[in-house]
């Protein structure tokens, strides 16, 4: 039998906390199986950083292109101008628009312009018939008001990290969406398993969001790809279905969403 293939969904191995070993890190992601991987943007700032680890490694990381809903100041017009004008360009290739969203966690200081940039990014996802990376943290049912708002639009996507209740996975979807399950689905009181066992597979993506939110046993380091086998199994054990199931219908998820073709 051959080796499981994985995908993560979401992950940001371009950031500062991998200048050290990025390509070591790529390396193990690829030795742990992961043989796609999809890089959200954040800001402007990000764009050729996430660029650069994309043409280092064509076919393995594929770049998405958005305003982070924490990074929306009063300048997020500017910023969303920017964005425009890489996906206008046709130098690049883009996989999807994200990560995009509300974030009412940290600051809600501009609250109405991250709805109003959302909304803008969604519009852009629709002109150029990609999917979108939605970030909802502390923030799922205003989120989830705006999107069914537009149904009929053909928005398709992913829930990134979803940290909703079952009622609100159904809602997401019922409208075409997927959710990504990351490494909190390992943590004891997340409630996060109630979603998973509820879903079909066919409706979940693995994500890691690395640096962040990294899986038991790495609680507290710093996230990788490489990690992704470890969500995969715990979802495996939550659905009562082999780590080789897993991998394979969530990968094919990825690749449907995303439309890359399988290698």
């Amino acid at each position: 039998m051959s080796n499981p293939v994985f995908t993560d969904t979401h992950t940001h191995l371009y950031l500062e906390e991998f200048d050290a070993d990025r390509d070591q890190v790529v390396c193990h992601a690829e030795e742990a199986g992961v043989r796609y991987i999809f890089l959200p943007n954040i800001d402007s700032s990000s764009v050729e950083p996430m660029l650069a680890l994309s043409r280092g490694w064509p076919g393995l990381c594929f770049p998405m292109i958005g305003l982070h809903p924490t990074s929306v100041r009063k300048n997020y017009l500017e910023e969303l101008q920017t964005m425009r004008n890489y996906l206008a360009d046709a130098t690049y290739r883009f996989y999807g628009i994200g990560e995009i969203g509300t974030d009412l966690y940290w600051d809600k200081t501009f609250e109405k312009e991250q709805k109003e940039g959302f909304c803008l990014q969604l519009d852009l996802a629709v002109e150029y018939k990609l999917p979108v990376a939605v970030h909802t943290r502390n923030s799922i049912e205003i989120t989830l008001n705006i999107m069914e708002g537009r149904s009929g639009q053909g928005l398709r996507g992913v829930f990134h990290c979803f940290s909703g209740d079952v009622a609100q996975a159904a809602r997401a979807v019922n409208m075409g969406f997927y959710l990504g399950i990351g490494g909190v689905i390992t943590y004891k009181k997340s409630g996060l398993a109630r979603v998973v066992a509820a879903m079909p597979l066919e409706s979940l993506l693995l994500e890691t969001d690395a640096p962040f939110l990294p899986p038991v046993p790495h609680r507290g380091q710093r996230n990788e790809s490489s990690y992704i086998p470890l969500i995969a199994a715990k979802i495996a054990e939550i659905k009562g279905v082999t780590l080789e199931e897993v991998a394979e219908v969530t990968t094919r998820n990825a690749m449907k969403l995303f439309k890359v073709a399988a290698r």
